[in-house]
């Protein structure tokens, strides 16, 4: 543990010092080819900064955010779009934009700037249930299958959640910035264009939209026609969500990929554009209620996760390393501890 935690401070002081030269230099020049290819060895040096380490908390978390999102910005950047364009002013709030999961709210003049206690409850509870779940686990073998499995599920989405959330902190304390919030309770959603779209991993499903949705849905726009124009952009948007996730399992596994969890977003990608087309052509009142078609799209999510999303990670142990790190985390802050 010691040696990682040394790879992810080198990993991470590599990257500040890249993102440096990405505001000197690249931020500086016209948009187009010529930024582009100055920026085109962060790309690749992102690409490969997550393969020095090795602990699956660090390298899924360093993945993520160099990798998949800050790739990302940094291209929106050479075609001067938002969020690095305009350059910040500030050194620092440029490497925070561009390095951490986090979107500045827009502020309204009747913004109330105290935190809701409702979200610092449910912050707490989501805590619990995430430590009962590690608890759990050592129990897992006398747990049904599908037990275990729907636990996966629940933990997923609470550590990814949880994960988001604490990234965002110093942006916050530094800057005093709004960060919009990543999650937007998905288990109280609708439909499936209302998961994917508005309450779940929104900084990826924001970063997603100028990135891929847009140029897609304009290209189709003069081949389709405005009205069915948004079908092709959506399953584009998952394509590269899906190969985008692929590289981050081979981050996590180091093997070769078997493709599924492409194919878990790319059937997940054709359901939504599905799902679009129907409210297109079947009235609203002739539609299911809110609370059927809710629990339908968490059913729906569940069971092709099972199928499709977890069993790479389940083949390759990554559930039973996450565990071992947990484990090996609890001991060393009970060794900390006075009592």
């Amino acid at each position: 543990m010691e040696n990682e935690l040394h790879n992810l401070i080198k990993v991470w002081i590599l990257a500040v010092i890249a993102l440096c030269y990405c505001f000197y230099i690249p931020s500086k020049l016209p948009k187009g080819i010529f930024k582009l290819f100055s920026l085109t060895p962060i790309f690749i040096f992102f690409l490969y900064l997550p393969l020095t380490i090795s602990t699956f908390h660090l390298v899924a978390i360093t993945a993520f955010f160099l990798s998949w999102l800050a790739n990302f910005k940094l291209l929106l950047l050479c075609f001067d779009q938002p969020p690095l364009s305009p350059p910040p002013s500030n050194l620092f709030h440029f490497i925070s934009l561009a390095s951490l999961p986090i979107k500045p709210k827009q502020k309204t003049p009747s913004q109330n700037k105290s935190k809701p206690p409702q979200r610092s409850i449910l912050f707490a509870i989501k805590v619990l249930i995430l430590a009962l779940l590690y608890h759990c686990y050592s129990y897992k073998q006398n747990l049904h299958k599908n037990v275990v499995l729907a636990m996966y599920c629940v933990h997923t989405y609470i550590e990814l959640e949880l994960t988001l959330a604490l990234a965002a902190i110093p942006a916050r304390a530094m800057f005093g910035l709004e960060i919009e919030p990543q999650f937007n309770e998905p288990y109280l959603t609708t439909s499936l264009q209302d998961f994917w779209g508005r309450r779940w991993n929104l900084m990826a499903t924001s970063i997603l939209r100028p990135t891929v949705y847009f140029p897609i849905r304009r290209i189709s726009t003069r081949l389709l026609g405005s009205r069915w124009a948004s079908l092709p952009a959506i399953i584009a948007v998952f394509v590269i969500s899906g190969l985008m996730h692929e590289l981050i399992y081979y981050y996590l596994t180091r093997v070769a990929p078997t493709w599924e969890v492409t194919w878990f977003f790319i059937l997940h990608g054709v359901a939504v554009a599905a799902e679009v087309v129907v409210k297109k052509v079947v009235p609203e009142k002739m539609r299911l209620n809110p609370v059927v078609s809710g629990a339908l799209t968490l059913g729906f999510v569940a069971v092709t996760a099972v199928w499709l999303f977890f069993p790479q990670v389940l083949r390759n142990g990554v559930d039973e390393k996450t565990i071992g790190e947990y484990c090996k985390l609890m001991d060393l802050l009970r060794g900390l501890l006075p009592f």
